[in-house]
């Protein structure tokens, strides 16, 4: 394997653990808590600090701020790490903070997303893979985002919401409220309109599929989410029914975002 290649200007903190491929660019700051994987990139003048740990082939842009201290006053300097997994692109100035203690103490971001200009992840954070957050979206603290999830630019994600796998956040969109796995939310203070039906046929849902995700939203529709999900738990659906029927009785102090009447 070639050894990292490290411009002369970046400065690497003694302790700092670089893998082979690496390619650290002009003026970048590597800290000495910081393991950066084969194949990392970079660009320059980009901060990585803090317990960070970059994955595999991850490149990330100029001026990004990756691992410093989280944007929360409760914070008091406690032992916090942040975990980015592989194949990541993170573009110019996004911020991802490390955990909190009252938050289980770490951000962990998956796989192969892109976080566009200017996008925000907070502490305590769980970033699922092939998550997209379009320029300027942010995610405040304690959020949990499951696979594949589109996050429009200039949307902001309050504090403690989930949103399930495969759903898709319009832009300049405020959420408030969890949302159902392949949920389309749009409007500035954010509802339900309906299915993402562009990713859900991205991803090869059938026909089948999508007909019996529309009438479980008509009977969510109807009443309380958690009392229908409980109904319908017990029946035989198919895989994407019980993704969305088994998140909305998951773990969640929050409501569930519904459609506008």
């Amino acid at each position: 394997m070639a050894e990292a290649k490290i411009h002369p200007s970046a400065v690497i903190e003694d302790g700092a653990e670089i893998g082979d491929d690496v390619k650290i660019g002009p003026f970048c700051v590597v800290g000495p808590q910081v393991r950066l994987a084969r194949g990392v990139v970079l660009k320059s003048h980009v901060v990585v600090t803090g317990e960070t740990s970059v994955g595999a082939e991850t490149v990330v842009f100029p001026f990004a701020s990756i691992g410093e201290i989280p944007q929360d006053l409760k914070f008091r300097g406690e032992r916090a790490r942040l975990e980015i997994g592989a194949g990541n692109r993170i573009r110019e100035y996004v911020t991802m903070n490390p955990g909190t203690e009252g938050g289980g103490g770490v951000t962990v971001v998956g796989d192969e997303g892109l976080f566009m200009a200017g996008a925000h992840v907070a502490h305590d954070c769980r970033i699922g893979n092939r998550v997209i957050l379009v320029n300027n979206a942010s995610v405040a603290g304690h959020c949990v985002l499951e696979d594949d999830v589109i996050v429009g630019g200039l949307s902001g994600v309050h504090q403690f919401v989930r949103i399930g796998r495969g759903a898709m956040i319009g832009a300049v969109t405020m959420v408030t409220a969890d949302v159902i796995p392949f949920g389309l939310v749009q409007g500035p203070r954010g509802h339900l309109d309906g299915l993402n039906l562009v990713g859900l046929k991205r991803r090869g849902a059938s026909r089948a599929d999508i007909a019996a995700l529309r009438d479980l939203l008509g009977a969510l529709g109807q009443g309380s989410f958690r009392d229908t999900a409980r109904a319908r738990s017990g029946n035989e659906v198919s895989a994407m029914e019980r993704d969305v029927l088994d998140f909305i009785l998951g773990p969640s102090d929050r409501s569930f975002l519904t459609m506008k009447s």
